[in-house]
């Protein structure tokens, strides 16, 4: 059994910054991609930001220079860190980790979400 979950979502005012964390645990052989979503009310979810096994990103046109993801292998964590947030960035966040597990059984798992609320 593999769980993701995330933390650090909040309510912070324009031009805040807020760091969002996302632990894997369970019978994990291995993880490739980690990512970030978000979902806001009313719309689809959208790739925010996404990290590899071997530490190449990428990045939603909407967050490039505002946000930064990395990851601690050793702990099965990423993070995201977001500057300079706006109220358009409102929305649940999720974490997607691609990974494998001791069973040789391989999937996208996700997280149950943080929300993030930017407003004065």
């Amino acid at each position: 059994q593999v769980q993701l979950v995330e933390s650090g979502g909040g309510l912070v005012q324009p031009g805040g910054s807020l760091r969002l964390s996302c632990a894997a645990s369970g019978s994990i052989f291995s993880i490739n991609t980690m990512g970030w979503y978000r979902q806001a009310p009313g719309k689809e979810r959208e790739l925010v930001a996404t990290i590899n096994s071997g530490g190449s990103t990428n990045y939603a046109d909407s967050v490039k220079g505002r946000f930064t993801v990395s990851r601690d292998k050793a702990k099965n964590t990423a993070y995201l860190q977001m500057n300079s947030l706006k109220p358009e960035d409102t929305a649940v966040y999720y974490c997607n980790a691609n990974i494998r597990t001791y069973s040789n059984f391989r999937s996208n798992y996700w997280g149950p979400g943080t929300q993030v609320t930017v407003s004065s």
